[in-house]
């Protein structure tokens, strides 16, 4: 064999850190250890896997054509150690996850799965739809959790589970004592409305501007806010009404602190979905992940 697991791991992690010092370091290397193993790689094979942009690697097409390749490889490998050392763990996995799934549903899969899998190495990154779907693409992490429908040729997209957004505002909004008087919300209603939405880019707001198909560029959008929390405070001090996904209200609406608007004329249904890039290796860690996710 012409080439090291070694020199694979240098030339993944350059392509990570599209730099040598920044890979030296996460492999625990000198730099000039980690430059060596990329030279020989590359003249081994009379092949260049990089082009250099200053001080930055960025993979050419050889190099893209290899890197999935590479990392299944290693993959695998870590897994054959694992079995050879008697250890059944799930090893080391990335998993990233939109806002609304990563703090309310994937910190509890992950907790189950290290009860379960004590000696695994789970890392959890929680950023919207487009953050997570590009590192999914870009082999940074193993797989996404996302609210919002993807299409995407590298992307397998795979429905997980439903989900619903639900309207709210808070108990001294005008809309709220609409609903107390057993009035039906209009479009009219929310047209009048001052808005507090999830910023452009995130699943949540995908979703509600589907619901809100006719009508969604006339809404008077207050404030845009990256997190669920922000937005929902934001509404309890009655600076607007949002909509958010209805897992994350449930304690606020037993409560009372926050208000539930029934827009019955439209429709807040959708899915969340796993994504993995169509040529990542299954690892056994991604494999009990998705396990542990579908008894959710």
């Amino acid at each position: 064999m012409r080439y090291t697991l070694r020199q694979l791991q240098v030339f993944l992690a350059i392509a990570h850190q599209q730099n040598v010092s920044k890979a030296a370091l996460q492999l625990n290397l000198s730099q000039s250890a980690a430059s060596s193993a990329l030279k020989e790689l590359e003249q081994q094979f009379d092949l260049q896997l990089f082009d250099r942009i200053g001080k930055r690697l960025q993979l050419n097409e050889q190099g893209r054509l290899i890197r999935p390749k590479a990392e299944a490889l290693l993959a695998q490998a870590e897994e054959l150690e694992q079995t050879l050392s008697k250890q059944a763990d799930a090893g080391n996995l990335k998993v990233g996850a939109t806002l609304t799934i990563g703090n309310y549903l994937a910190v509890n899969i992950m907790a189950e799965m290290m009860r379960q899998q004590p000696n695994a190495n789970i890392q959890l990154e929680v950023a919207n739809t487009a953050t997570i779907s590009q590192k999914v693409l870009n082999y940074d992490l193993d797989i996404g959790l996302i609210e919002g429908e993807l299409q995407s040729s590298d992307l397998e997209v795979t429905p997980w589970r439903d989900d619903e957004l639900a309207v709210f505002c808070s108990p001294q909004h005008p809309l709220a004592k609409k609903i107390s008087a057993k009035k039906t919300i209009t479009d009219k209603d929310l047209l009048a409305a001052r808005w507090i939405l999830r910023e452009t880019g995130s699943g949540t707001q995908q979703a509600f501007e589907r619901a809100m198909h006719g009508i969604f560029p006339s809404l008077k959008v207050a404030h845009e806010l990256q997190h669920t929390e922000a937005i929902k405070h934001a509404v309890e001090a009655n600076l607007g009404i949002a909509c958010l996904s209805e897992i994350t209200l449930r304690e606020e609406f037993e409560r009372g602190t926050l208000i539930r608007l029934p827009v019955l004329h439209r429709n807040f249904k959708r899915k969340f979905y796993f994504i993995i890039h169509k040529q990542k290796y299954r690892s056994t860690g991604i494999e009990q992940w998705i396990s542990l996710c579908q008894t959710r």
